[in-house]
């Protein structure tokens, strides 16, 4: 379970306060994958990074009461000077997970050959997308946390071979997806949630989502 407690949270942008929630409460169960859908700027990124603990509240609580994944491409948990293969057990031993399955399983999940065992800072941004995507399905979380903004990997056989794996994970675990667009969410969830001026307006439906999101934006 993922719960907001009357969580408030907002930036200076240098000539105005920028608010991103307003005392918002909801809560995510198991099983129930949610779909959130805000226009570009309105803090997206902001709001899947609170989910993650990545960043705190203004006010309120946020009780992460299972597993939860870092952000699909976050690479703050990954160290440019060590290898994919240093990173990969490194970060396996954090988790308290067997170092040489997580290894093995990115290693071979990534197919970038004799770069896994090369500085991850001297990869291309593909690269490192597909190291951390690796990463992000090895450490095998109840909840998966993906930002729509991230960059996605163009290695097609990457991509099918994770894509294989995240839809046998759906069937067992939890997505929570922030996206600009409503096909996106699609794919991820049934539920969804509309970001609007600080407030997040539930629906047990996308096609309910989508009737006020489109208005918001058309507005």
């Amino acid at each position: 379970m993922l719960e907001f407690a009357q969580v408030s949270k907002s930036f200076w942008t240098g000539t105005q306060r920028k608010v991103i929630l307003d005392r918002v409460s909801f809560r995510v169960e198991l099983g129930h994958s949610l779909g959130i859908l805000a226009p570009n700027g309105t803090g997206k990124t902001t709001l899947i990074n609170m989910m993650a603990g990545l960043e705190k509240p203004d006010e309120g609580r946020i009780t992460r009461g299972c597993r939860i994944s870092f952000p699909l491409g976050f690479m703050g948990g990954v160290v440019n000077k060590h290898t994919a293969m240093e990173n990969s057990r490194y970060i396996a031993r954090l988790y308290g997970l067997d170092p040489d399955y997580v290894e093995a399983f990115c290693r071979w999940l990534c197919g970038i050959e004799e770069y896994f065992d090369m500085p991850v800072g001297t990869y291309s941004s593909g690269m490192k997308q597909r190291f951390t995507f690796a990463l992000m399905l090895a450490l095998d979380f109840d909840i998966y946390l993906i930002d729509e903004g991230m960059p996605r990997a163009t290695d097609a056989e990457f991509n099918r071979k994770a894509g294989e794996i995240l839809r046998e994970r759906l069937e067992t675990t939890t997505v929570i997806i922030v996206s600009h667009q409503p096909a996106t969410l699609e794919r991820f969830a049934r539920s969804a949630a509309v970001l609007k001026d600080g407030q997040l307006h539930m629906f047990d439906t996308l096609e309910e989502a989508k009737a006020l999101y489109d208005y918001q934006t058309e507005g």
